[in-house]
């Protein structure tokens, strides 16, 4: 162990970490698609609590799918449309390179719009299934675990839900308009820049939530040895 790491195990932080869950109620929206020309009408007109549901809250209600499509707008366009072109070309957007909901929206709607300029005639074909475009009212829960120094943040990790996990890791990069997570902000003001770095480096899409943990605690076990 070098003696920056030494220091980072031993050290209490300076403000302890507070580990909270979410919780939300779904509602639909105004917004619904029978096309590919109204996916896009809906992608540009839609609130950000859409865009919010479909990209960044469907990672919680899929952490068990390893494979598979990583937003529901993807998902649509090849099981309710059979487009699987346009299927994957959304498929590909990763909200990791984005802080903000209106970014990630631009992406999504140059996604449709290109596709529609390649294939025009798909535009008014009828899709199989409707797609409802939904929100969630989210409200912030504490949880019982509190870290101040290394060994309790891995005890947290051990111990809270998913739903922790997505709230501090996926669902804060855009609460801190930043290409990072809760857990990475913590490590490194404790003075652990390297192990910080590498949480922002987990896949988010070909893991479970319970294979993030996996991989969190991984790191943060090897500087507690």
């Amino acid at each position: 162990m070098t003696a920056a790491l030494a220091a980072a195990h031993s050290r209490v932080a300076a403000a302890p970490f507070y580990f909270n869950t979410s919780a939300s109620l779904l509602r639909i929206t105004q917004y619904k698609a029978n096309n590919p020309s109204e996916l896009l009408d809906g992608l540009q007109n839609c609130p950000d609590d859409s865009i919010f549901q479909h990209s960044i809250r469907t990672l919680q209600e899929h952490h068990f799918i390893r494979e598979g499509f990583t937003n529901d707008f993807a998902h649509w366009a090849a099981s309710g449309c059979n487009e699987p072109m346009l299927a994957e070309a959304l498929a590909e957007i990763d909200v990791r390179e984005f802080t903000k909901l209106a970014e990630i929206r631009g992406r999504f709607v140059d996604a449709v719009r290109r596709f529609l300029d390649r294939a025009p005639e798909t535009g008014e074909r009828p899709a199989l299934t409707v797609f409802h475009f939904c929100a969630s009212d989210i409200v912030v829960i504490p949880t019982t675990f509190v870290a101040h120094d290394l060994r309790e943040f891995a005890d947290g990790v051990r111990g809270v839900t998913v739903h922790s996990l997505h709230h501090h890791f996926i669902e804060a990069r855009l609460r801190l308009n930043l290409r990072s997570n809760d857990f990475s902000e913590w490590l490194e003001d404790l003075g652990m820049k390297e192990a910080a770095d590498e949480l922002n480096r987990i896949d988010i899409y070909s893991a479970t939530l319970e294979d993030v943990r996996e991989q969190i605690l991984r790191i943060v076990d090897r500087s507690l040895i």
